[in-house]
């Protein structure tokens, strides 16, 4: 492309300056070579007439100008100027010819009405009169410094941009409203920092300056802050190419102008930027930065707004989750210190903001708990950042663990109970405690924490507002269930003994009826003789015997005789 642009210019130099005087001198540029004429060139410019005057060799055949800002085709420009040809000067092209004017010293000091005041009139009059033309020139700077600095092109570009944005900002003079924020874009963000330090020196509003950011960020990492479908984003996954590491010092510098005013920002666009910034490896600094802001508005977070934390570009994997718990944490404890400042209780009221982020939080437990690779303690973690208090209900909880459960089929019953540890039975609405009941994935212990619930409603004929509040049914549910786990113990103790005691009678039965023991004649006349025997049922004399009391039979008298 240099190439092209240097046989280009060469070319309509040979066209433009006369070739009927012999040229005296070859000034290289790069790799263009200019056959020109030195009392020409001495004419306007002091530089070249310096060189010559101070060069060793009697005849200066070459002059390098290799340095000269703008390159070939700029110092073509320059060199039409000397040989009095026309030529256009633009937005596009002042800020490079005032400095190689200036690189040339064609002053006036030198030469009445010299390049350098030509370019200056050009660039007062026309690009800093407009936002847009400003903006045009100071990117055109990029290739320029320092010199275009030392000259305040840079200064003056930047004042007249910032002062007619903050114009812009409050006065819109055509549509849409924010068309200046587009504008910025064009310029690297070095540039743009000095805009926005100029905006809030002028004192801007934080929401225009948080506009002219988040525009900014979005055209300039338009793939990884706007696109969430991950094209192009597999190519950057292996190693630290320096499209990324690009990418990071872009993002560690926008993040750095953000306004101190941590609600500016719409909380969508922070959570989009931090993903960034966690795919990017950002400083630490950065990304604590935008967890900050993140926190102080998490009520008006979204679930989508939270998995855009968890989930990889292309949606297939899931980051750390530590993020989104320091994002939690930080909420919680700005709600602390507002109840502690009011004077409330934090424990046993919460404010709106802080139920809401309970079912946001809840809401985002069941969405993550669909990965086979999300452990117990994560899980739990998350969930116990919320206070108990948050939650009016468990419903949202119950079915993210439901949901966790379903997704690890094969955890044992303490690690259910360790999942389920984190809700409170006694909080689920009828119809959760219906499908708790039945639910067989759940533990034993929840199961008969939701049935007995239920039955202290149908014992007492009361509904779910006029029962008895959590923490007193829970102390009387934990006293019934110890009471239950007694009268149960004693029951199986008592089973014990009765199928004792019938083995021991079935084991004496079998062993009387294998010793049988063929009858003795003494023994048969024992036996006669005792049934013989008169006072085998007591004594026989009822001469005292009552006749009134009851269920008594008087003996009939009889005369014994032995013989």
């Amino acid at each position: 492309m240099a190439n092209s642009r240097a046989s280009l210019a060469m070319e309509r130099t040979g066209q433009v300056f006369p070739r009927e005087i012999p040229t005296d001198v070859i000034v290289e540029v790069g790799e263009a070579n200019f056959s020109l004429h030195k009392f020409m060139l001495i004419a306007k410019s002091n530089y070249i007439r310096k060189l010559i005057i101070e060069s060793k060799e009697a005849d200066l055949a070459r002059i390098n100008l290799s340095n000269i800002p703008g390159g070939p085709e700029i110092f073509e420009k320059a060199a039409r100027f000397c040989y009095g040809v026309n030529f256009d000067i633009t937005v596009l092209n002042v800020a490079a010819l005032r400095c190689a004017a200036e690189y040339l010293q064609m002053t006036d000091l030198y030469c009445e009405n010299n390049l350098c005041s030509r370019t200056e009139d050009f660039l007062s009059q026309v690009p800093l009169s407009s936002l847009s033309g400003a903006l045009v020139v100071l990117k055109s700077c990029e290739d320029l410094l320092p010199m275009a600095e030392d000259l305040k092109i840079v200064q003056r570009c930047v004042d007249v941009a910032s002062a007619k944005a903050c114009v812009e900002a409050n006065f819109p003079s055509r549509s849409p409203p924010n068309w200046w924020t587009e504008e910025l874009t064009i310029l690297d963000v070095s540039f743009f920092e000095k805009i926005i330090t100029s905006m809030k020196s002028g004192g801007a509003k934080a929401l225009t300056i948080a506009s002219a950011i988040i525009t900014y960020a979005e055209r300039s990492l338009r793939d990884l802050v706007r696109d969430h479908s991950g094209n192009g984003i597999k190519s950057l996954d292996s190693g630290e190419s320096d499209i990324r590491i690009q990418q990071r010092d872009l993002l560690q510098s926008i993040v750095a102008l953000m306004p101190p005013e941590k609600a500016a920002f719409p909380i969508n666009f922070l959570c989009r930027l931090l993903r960034t910034g966690i795919f990017l490896r950002a400083a630490n600094i950065c990304k604590n930065e935008l967890e900050k802001r993140i926190s102080v508005i998490l009520e008006h977070a979204t679930v989508d707004d939270l998995l855009v934390l968890s989930f990889s570009y292309d949606g297939e994997r899931q980051f750390d989750h530590e993020s989104i718990r320091r994002i939690i944490s930080g909420f919680v404890e700005k709600e602390k210190n507002v109840s502690v400042f009011n004077g409330g209780d934090f424990k046993e009221a919460s404010s709106t903001a802080m139920q809401r982020v309970a079912k946001t939080v809840d809401a985002y437990l069941g969405e993550i708990a669909t990965s086979v690779d999300l452990s117990i303690s994560k899980f739990n973690g998350i969930a116990n950042l919320v206070p108990k208090g948050a939650r009016k209900v468990d419903d949202d909880l119950y079915r993210a663990i439901d949901i966790y459960l379903k997704t690890h089929p094969n955890l044992d019953e303490i690690e259910r109970e360790n999942v389920c540890s984190v809700m409170d039975p006694l909080k689920l609405s009828y119809d959760a405690r219906v499908h708790a009941s039945q639910n067989k994935r759940l533990p034993v212990q929840i199961v008969l924490h939701a049935l007995y619930y239920d039955q202290l409603k149908v014992r007492s004929g009361t509904d779910d507002q006029t029962m008895p509040n959590a923490v007193t049914t829970r102390n009387q549910l934990q006293a019934d269930v110890s009471l239950m786990k007694e009268n149960e113990e004693l029951r199986t103790e008592l089973l014990k003994m009765k199928m004792n005691v019938k083995d021991l009678q079935k084991t004496q039965g079998t062993s009387s009826k294998g010793n049988v023991k063929k009858p003795t004649f003494f023994s048969s006349m024992t036996k006669t003789l005792g049934k013989l025997n008169p006072f085998k049922h007591g004594s026989k004399d009822t001469s005292n015997m009552d006749d009134g009391m009851p269920g008594l039979t008087k003996p009939r008298r009889r005369r014994f005789s032995i013989s």
